[in-house]
């Protein structure tokens, strides 16, 4: 191992994108605090930066490649100091050869899927690039402390089969794993030795988990989370990210019976029109989706709903947008993310990418306008009225407590009392846009 590694062991993580990368990002922190590293914020103070990429928009990719070509100064500034700059995650998994092109310094590039290789490569190894699909091998081998987190996302299904013609996701992630239960409540259960009292299930395609049992058989999301919600410490359940082919069922059922599975489900369209979703290859219509809709809040009527839209996907007329703009009316999400469409190397409608940027800004526009007034509308309905609020950390100012309501909105206090790790009701007295301000 390199010397100058040796006497100096700071290790800086930035991730990008989704909360699987965050997830990620942790398991790589445990690896290296394992060899002795110490994780430091900034990263003029480390010897060793991981840039935990996402591939899914363009600008995230671009944002990759622009940090790279920053972090050239501190590499040369910092030679003597043997400065090592890693890149990894789904940037790493589609462009491992192209980013080793236009950036040569970058010592080490590593996939999603096989970043647990990443201590041993930098001690021991030449190679530069690690692509491999070792989703099973990688969790067999990535190390689970115990955290101080309130709550705290957990990994039980990668990659995805699905073949939506932008998502890169089968191509950067791989095809779908799920863990075996008992990994999954072995993960939990170490996590559950501290404070922890909130579980996130994650993955790319997380409804459509099926891992083995004990018994050898195949096991659903549903079964999975009622096993989780057999551990005393854990108050809170949630999942993400879900397919509307993959909602079974057991699933909806369970979504009115298990008081720990939380009532807000995040359940992406991505366009209100039968036509972009089938451009879309997305494998079902705006009214199965409906469908679906009507039977989740048919077993727990309070439940709310997030989604994920693109708008300007090749194809899409005025009328399609007009379409999309009327099914957000009918559904009323309380939270959704919307995106313009960029097209993604690799995938089937990368080359028909046909709608120019103003129209593409003007949808857009437009779609954040109304999911903004539902948001906002929802938040107002819950002034004075009581909340359970999960708080996790402090605020911004002295004696201020932030949580989490059962929707997942965000929600602050004020109060000279630590309520942190704590679940307490409390009266909404005014709300913002994007949060709940409370009191006991």
């Amino acid at each position: 191992m390199n010397d100058n590694l040796k006497e100096n062991k700071n290790i800086f993580i930035k991730s990008y994108g989704c909360q699987m990368n965050v997830y990620d990002s942790n398991r790589i922190k445990d690896l290296f605090e394992n060899k002795g590293y110490k994780i430091v914020n900034k990263i003029e103070d480390a010897n060793l930066a991981v840039l935990n990429t996402c591939h899914i928009r363009e600008k995230a990719a671009e944002k990759v490649y622009s940090d790279i070509g920053r972090l050239k100064k501190i590499k040369e500034k910092e030679a003597d100091k043997n400065f090592k700059l890693v890149v990894a995650g789904c940037v790493a998994q589609a462009e491992g050869e192209e980013i080793q092109k236009r950036s040569p310094f970058v010592d080490f590039v590593v996939g999603p899927q096989s970043y647990h290789k990443l201590p041993d490569m930098i001690d021991y190894s030449s190679t530069k690039i690690n692509d491999e699909f070792l989703q099973n091998e990688k969790f067999k081998n990535l190390l689970f402390k115990s955290s101080n987190n309130v709550s705290e996302f957990v990994s039980i299904q990668e990659g995805c089969d699905k073949f939506c013609s932008f998502c890169v996701v089968p191509y950067t992630r791989g095809a779908e794993f799920s863990r075996p239960v008992e990994d999954v409540l072995n993960e939990i259960k170490n996590y559950s030795s501290n404070k922890i009292k909130e579980i996130i299930l994650l993955g790319q395609n997380v409804n459509a988990y099926h891992g083995k049992g004990n018994d050898g058989k195949t096991k659903d999301l549903a079964y999975l989370i009622n096993k989780i919600s057999e551990i005393d410490q854990i108050k809170r359940i949630r999942y993400m990210t879900s397919h509307p082919i993959d909602m079974s069922d057991s699933l909806i059922t369970i979504h009115g019976q298990n008081p720990k599975l939380m009532p807000f489900l995040h359940l992406p369209i991505q366009s209100g029109s039968d036509k972009i979703l089938k451009l879309m290859n997305r494998k079902h219509t705006v009214d199965e989706y409906i469908d679906v809709i009507n039977k989740i809040k048919a077993s727990r009527s309070d439940i709310a709903l997030s989604s994920d839209f693109i708008v300007g996907f090749p194809g899409e007329t005025d009328e399609d947008f007009e379409n999309t703009m009327r099914f957000v009316e009918k559904i009323k999400f309380v939270i959704a993310y919307s995106f313009m469409y960029s097209p993604r190397p690799g995938t089937p409608s990368q080359k028909k990418d046909n709608i120019d940027i103003t129209t593409k800004k003007a949808r857009l526009s437009a779609l954040q306008s109304l999911l903004k007034q539902q948001q906002v509308k929802f938040n107002k309905s819950f002034v004075d009225h009581e909340m359970e609020i999960l708080f996790e950390k402090t605020g911004r100012h002295e004696n201020q407590y932030v949580g989490r309501t059962i929707y997942n909105q965000s929600a602050f206090i004020s109060h000279s009392n630590n309520l942190i790790n704590k679940i307490i009701k409390v009266k909404v007295s005014r709300s913002t846009d994007f949060a709940l301000e409370c009191q006991l």
